[in-house]
């Protein structure tokens, strides 16, 4: 190995551990004095509730554990949204679990909450998944009631998903194991089957200081709306349980006896590990995201037996596409490749920048992959399209639309990793999260912006400058350096993987080597969902 190898090793392995560092105290969620009060409450908190509850020892991928990131600061922070959703296995079969966490401000929903909610919903949908929920929140949290709950993609809309489920023949289980008050009381209710623990689990639409006020009436939450009044006088609720184990363990009985699914049918055979060193992805991983290197060295430590049949090898070579399996399941790949390389002319094209020929070859293979029900997986490491008189007059625009179409209209699953940049327009033709990928995640090393941090800081400081020069300030050098350094620190902050997995524009951030754990497990969930629509690509200019 060569010393940059070496150097690209030693700065990904750093990246990774501040990844674990940071997920470590994301993990603590209201923290550890909170934590005990819970257990102090005989409760156990969202994770230990979702890690009883999916099968021992069991592969499992965490949807949004870095959501809320950074956020609500003034509101005392947010971590993991105040919900922790998992994908896992209970008794076999393949399920998403949505726990509150009590221990962030009591379970309460903050906008990002909402979000993070609709998303595991959207999975669910997507693929047809059982989805269980966990409920202990305080609901909506009151002081930023406006930004959550009138909205279309609000609040309201949980319950509206809810019903749009059940008619799709989604299981859906919801146990109450502490708080579930106003319009959260109808998100049980409108499950299949509703559970709750005794003497902590509470369902009302107002607690009994609201009907105090509101009808002079005086009663306590337990005769109100606990497990007694739901499963004896009510029949709001199917089950009761003695404490929380005996509710998950309830549920996974029921889970145990749900019938077998239509499999979409995608091809799958014995998997095998990558015949190269997976660990050597952290040393051809360049450190800087402007540096070149062979996407094609990533691929073999992803792939099985590092076996990839390339499609239209020598054309179009700024972005590689072809067939592989990734833990036995057939797949079709689409990456950018970060090298400098010759095009069919003999001109020299710049790596990670998306020219007409390559974005003509990606959109015949998506279609090719749509015609032979092969999954879509996209590694991104993209600047963007091509730009100058050259491109323009050559059609670029023409080519990168029809690419953006064949990647809007495919109706086989996609999946999405940002390897490293992830830049304007470059997002969007590569699956970026507007283009539905069943699921998007990144590593470390992303970066998700319109453009890199220094071009981005050039124009805005000329914008800056021009401003200051137009209210008579003169600009010296070290004026200009000081005001570039300014703009492009806040530019960096923006574009961290981190800032994008709080916002949730990405499912996670992950170790490179877990991969094609997240690909394999979220192609098993796209196989609950057979294909109900033909591949069309419609209108193109050719």
């Amino acid at each position: 190995m060569d010393i940059n190898f070496n150097k690209n090793e030693d700065h990904n392995k750093l990246l990774l551990s501040e990844f674990k560092q940071k997920l470590a105290k994301v993990k603590l969620g209201g923290g550890e004095k909170r934590i005990a009060k819970l257990h102090s409450e005989g409760k156990m908190t969202a994770r230990e509730r979702i890690e009883y509850l999916l099968d021992k020892d069991s592969k499992s991928i965490e949807i949004g554990a870095f959501v809320g990131d950074g956020m609500y600061e003034e509101h005392g922070g947010c971590p993991s949204g105040g919900v922790v959703i998992k994908i896992g296995y209970i008794r076999g079969k393949q399920c998403i679990v949505v726990a509150n966490d009590a221990t962030v401000k009591a379970g309460a929903w903050f906008p990002i909450t909402g979000k993070k909610n609709l998303r595991a919903q959207e999975i669910a949908m997507e693929n047809r998944l059982p989805i269980i929920y966990l409920v202990d929140s305080a609901g909506v949290y009151l002081p930023m009631q406006d930004e959550i709950f009138p909205d279309k993609e609000h609040f309201g809309r949980i319950f509206r998903n809810n019903a749009i489920m059940s008619s799709m023949g989604i299981t859906q289980i919801a146990a109450v194991m502490g708080s579930c008050v106003a319009g959260g009381a109808y998100l049980p209710i409108m499950s299949d089957e509703a559970l709750i623990v005794d003497k902590t689990g509470s369902i009302f639409l107002a607690g009994s200081y609201l009907v105090k006020a509101a009808i002079g009436e005086s009663i306590d939450n337990e005769t109100l709306g606990g497990a007694t009044t739901h499963c004896e006088i009510s029949g709001v609720t199917d089950y009761k349980a003695k404490d929380d184990k005996d509710a998950l363990d309830t549920i996974k009985n029921i889970v145990d006896k749900i019938g077998d699914y239509d499999k979409a049918g995608y091809n799958r055979i014995k998997a095998e590990k990558p015949a190269l060193e997976e660990k050597e992805i952290y040393g051809v991983l360049p450190k800087l995201r402007s540096e070149q290197y062979d996407m094609m060295e990533i691929i073999k430590r992803l792939v099985d037996n590092s076996e990839f049949e390339e499609y239209k090898a020598g054309y179009g070579q700024t972005i590689i596409t072809g067939y592989a399996r990734i833990d036995g399941w057939a797949v079709g790949i689409v990456a950018n490749q970060r090298k400098v390389v010759k095009s069919k002319k003999g001109e020299m094209q710049f790596g990670g920048v998306i020219y007409s020929d390559s974005a003509d070859k990606a959109t015949r293979f998506i279609a090719n992959c749509n015609q032979k029900k092969i999954p879509l997986v996209f590694l991104q490491d993209v600047t963007g399209f091509m730009v100058g008189s050259k491109s323009e007059h050559g059609g670029i625009i023409k080519d990168g639309a029809k690419m953006v179409n064949a990647v809007s209209n495919s109706v086989v699953p996609k999946f999405t990793v940002v390897v490293g940049n992830s830049y304007g327009a470059g997002n969007y033709a590569m699956c970026g999260k507007a283009y539905d990928p069943r699921l998007i995640f990144a590593w470390p090393s992303a970066e998700l912006a319109v453009m890199g941090g220094t071009q981005a800081a050039k124009v805005l400081l000329q914008i800056e400058a021009s401003s200051l020069k137009a209210r008579g300030e003169e600009i010296t050098p070290e004026k200009e350096a000081e005001l570039f350094d300014k703009i492009k620190a806040k530019y960096d902050a923006q574009v961290s993987p981190y800032y994008a997995a709080s916002r949730l524009w990405t499912d996670a951030i992950i170790d490179p080597l877990d991969t094609r754990k997240w690909i394999s497990m979220g192609i098993e969930a796209a196989n609950h969902a057979p294909i109900e629509k033909p591949f069309n690509l419609g209108v193109i200019q050719v």
